[in-house]
Order: C-alpha cells, then sequence, then structure tokens
C-alpha cells in the first residue's frame, strides 16, 4: 500500500495545471454565415454580398508575442518552448523556459503563425487532480480505519 501511494505523490508532483493552448481566431467566413441567416430569418431576401468570399486576415505574430510570457512556437518545423523577452525590429529576442541564460532570435517570418500556442491555466486539468487527490486521500483514510 505503501508503495502506491508514494506512486500516486510522485505522479501529483510531476503534473501540472498549465498547459499550451493555441488561440483560436474568430473565422470571419463563419461570422457572415451567422449573419446571412439572421438576415434571411428577419427578411426573405437573399443578402447581397452572399458571392463575395473573403480573405483571412493574416494574424501578426508581432503582436501575438507579448514579452514576459510562455509560448510554445515551432520555427521552421522545430517546436521551441520559450518565454518572449523583446522585439528587436523584426526579430524576436527570447530564452528557452529553463535556461535563462541562453538567447534564441527567430524572424517573425520563421515563425508558424498558426501554432503559437500560450501557456494557460486548464480548469479541466486541475479538476482531475483534484478530484483524484481526494479520491486517493479517502482511500488512504479507509485502509488505515480498515
Amino acid at each position: 500500500m505503501q508503495k502506491n501511494l508514494y506512486l500516486i505523490l510522485i505522479l501529483f508532483s510531476l503534473s501540472s495545471c498549465y498547459t499550451y493552448q493555441v488561440k483560436k481566431q474568430p473565422d470571419p467566413a463563419a461570422d457572415n454565415k451567422q449573419d446571412a441567416k439572421k438576415n434571411t430569418a428577419s427578411v426573405n431576401t437573399p443578402p447581397q454580398n452572399s458571392n463575395v468570399q473573403q480573405v483571412p486576415t493574416p494574424i501578426n505574430v508581432r503582436e501575438k508575442l507579448a514579452a514576459g510570457k510562455n509560448f510554445k512556437i515551432d520555427v521552421d518545423g522545430k517546436s521551441y518552448k520559450i518565454i518572449v523577452d523583446r522585439w528587436e525590429n523584426d526579430s524576436l529576442v527570447a530564452h528557452p523556459v529553463h535556461h535563462p541564460e541562453k538567447t534564441l532570435k527567430f524572424h517573425k517570418n520563421q515563425i508558424n503563425s498558426e501554432r503559437i500556442a500560450e501557456k494557460r491555466f486548464s480548469q479541466p486539468i486541475a479538476d482531475i487532480i483534484t478530484i483524484t487527490a481526494y479520491a486517493a486521500i479517502g482511500v488512504g483514510i479507509w485502509s488505515l480505519l480498515r
């Protein structure tokens, strides 16, 4: 029983409630479809701009990567977990998460803007860890009373 308890404690110490999540960009085509549905529901005439194709707006890498935050980025097919230090003209200056002495520089055109993931708190993972901890405590108390 003690071996299982130690294993559970080690697993909890290694787990984290923070995950890297890619922000979803609002889809302008979906917004136009919803607006068109509203227009057709209120008026029985078809929308005039339904045949016009809209080009998705490009994602500005410089605005997305704010200084002092943790990100996971893809650069030329390689993945990096970084903390952004600053921008120098069109170059991102950052350092790896656990190596503040090492400096990385990337040009904004090298960074895959669709795969920029920000480190955020994940409530579902926190809930799973909490429920599992309560269950482990309950099992521990039950085994002591038995």
